[in-house]
């Protein structure tokens, strides 16, 4: 069985939490199904919204799907919410994508 079936199955008996949301969004993103990505990543956010490493995720997703917007948007969402809990490595680390999409869009 792969992760996403494993992860899909554990979701099925009910054990819908932020930590397997996130790996379902993120088995969906290396899949390239970067919709139902987004998807259970707002899940993820939804049970736990200090959640760094899902922003950053949801930001890939939402990028990956053409969503220039709404993956500034995440970031910068992601970014408050790591600064506000000392996650200094993930806002850097959201700094950066959230500065190259500036850059593209300052460029168009």
């Amino acid at each position: 069985m792969n992760p996403l079936e494993t992860f899909e199955k554990l979701l099925a008996q009910g054990k819908d939490t932020a930590l397997l949301r996130y790996s379902l969004g993120n088995e969906y993103l290396k899949a390239g199904r970067f919709g139902d990505a987004v998807a259970h990543l707002g899940l993820a956010l939804n049970h736990d919204p200090g959640y760094s490493a899902a922003w950053k995720l949801l930001g890939k997703a939402l990028s990956e799907l053409g969503d220039a917007e709404g993956a500034l948007d995440a970031y910068r969402r992601g970014i408050a919410n790591a600064e506000a809990k000392g996650d200094i490595q993930a806002a850097k680390e959201m700094k950066v994508f959230a500065r190259r999409i500036e850059k593209q869009q300052g460029g168009e």
